[in-house]
């Protein structure tokens, strides 16, 4: 088999784990397959480039950014090289324009355009070797370095899996799979032994940390089955694939967002074209928007509210301190987090919503901003409710065999 394998930060953060890993890697190629290992920088080494960046430079420049912190992703691979070669295991590193890894020019949150299969099946195929790759980066038409933002090294290794037509993509991390919720929070959280790429998706997008969303959506895109399983044991993890879940419940798990911030916009008037103008100024300024709530009004008024994420309100506040359009007054909340259930069908079943807002009840869990959509239902509560209201839901959805 034709194996492409994802190890994290966190599992390669020391000597002893390096070890560990290259003794998985080399487990898997003494089976007779063929390797491709993708890794991220140890522990916290790219935090520490970042803040050792920001202490020459308050704002550094992208271009800058991305050829510092891309070194961290080489010393992993050249540490895990050595490794294996300790194992008398042939392997080569390889970062990503000595393979041919093209990215756009979008400096810290690249996208991949294409990737070159010439070295890495030159490296495979004719010299047998474990090829290890650099994650989370490509290089411009120009030769420039690129970063392909947080998680990016998820992206790396199912864009080169689809490249090569892989077998499967092993994404290695601290944990042993998807959990119906956050086992840190929710003690009685079930790993979930299979799930959709559209199930997924909105998982990873709502606030699963596990899997980052450009990763299931190229995933979905070249139907690269994966699976996430933990570094550290041999349990067999979480498929990720494209046929529908054969879970009794429409109910896949539920994820905590708490990089959100909501802003209401109270006595906007009443006429048409407010909404676009106040939605259009945001998007020109690339603030992205997510839960959007308008009352009925009151005279010739409306509020409308809307969640950015936290990095983003103090220039959307900027923005509306503007006054392009007439409103009275302006609040934001940061005090909040969203949490969904994330699932099939959500629509078109009646319970899901009651069933839902019956545990918060139960709880004593106010709602702030209600969304649903065919694949989820989110809310906005407070973060002094999160475990509570979490741990409610959770016990409501996953004691039960049908909602």
């Amino acid at each position: 088999m034709l194996i492409v394998q994802k190890y994290g930060g966190s599992s390669v953060a020391d000597v002893d784990r390096v070890f560990n890993v290259a003794s998985r890697i080399a487990d898997c190629y003494k089976e007779g397959n063929q390797v491709i290992v993708v890794l991220s920088a140890q522990g916290d080494t790219t935090d520490h480039l970042i803040e050792a960046a920001h202490k020459i430079s308050p704002r550094p420049p992208m271009r800058e950014l991305d050829m510092l912190i891309s070194t961290g992703e080489q010393q992993s691979v050249a540490l895990m090289a050595l490794a294996l070669h300790e194992l008398n295991i042939p392997a080569v590193s390889l970062n990503a324009s000595q393979i041919g890894i093209l990215t756009t020019e979008a400096h810290g949150s690249a996208r991949v355009k294409e990737i070159s299969t010439t070295r890495l099946y030159k490296e495979i195929f004719d010299h047998n070797r474990v090829v290890l790759v650099t994650g989370f980066q490509g290089h411009t038409e120009k030769g420039d370095v690129t970063t392909l933002g947080r998680g990016g090294s998820d992206t790396t290794a199912v864009a080169i899996a689809a490249a090569v037509n892989a077998d499967i993509c092993e994404i290695y991390t601290d944990v042993d799979g998807i959990y119906t919720a956050d086992p840190r929070h929710v003690k009685d959280a079930r790993k979930i032994d299979c799930i959709t790429y559209n199930e997924m998706q909105e998982m990873a997008f709502l606030g699963a940390n596990v899997l980052h969303n450009r990763s299931v959506e190229l995933a979905k895109k070249y139907a690269v089955q994966l699976v996430v399983r933990s570094s550290m044991s041999k349990e067999p993890g979480t498929l990720i694939k494209g046929e529908a879940s054969l879970e009794n419940t429409h109910v896949s798990g539920l994820t905590v967002d708490k990089n959100v911030a909501r802003v209401s916009v109270v006595e906007v008037q009443d006429k048409p074209g407010m909404a676009f103008k106040l939605f259009d100024r945001l998007a020109e300024s690339g603030i992205i928007v997510d839960m959007i709530l308008q009352s009925v009004g009151r005279g010739n008024t409306k509020d409308i509210s809307f969640t950015v994420v936290k990095n983003q309100l103090e220039k959307t506040l900027a923005i509306l301190e503007a006054r392009e359009f007439e409103f009275g007054y302006v609040s934001s909340d940061t005090s909040i987090v969203k949490l969904s259930l994330v699932g099939v069908g959500m629509t078109a079943n009646p319970k899901i919503a009651s069933q839902m807002f019956g545990a918060l009840y139960e709880a004593g869990v106010n709602i702030d901003m209600i969304s649903m959509s065919e694949m989820k239902l989110s809310i906005l509560i407070n973060e002094k409710d999160l475990v509570r209201g979490l741990n409610s839901v959770h016990g409501r959805f996953f004691r039960i065999v049908e909602v």
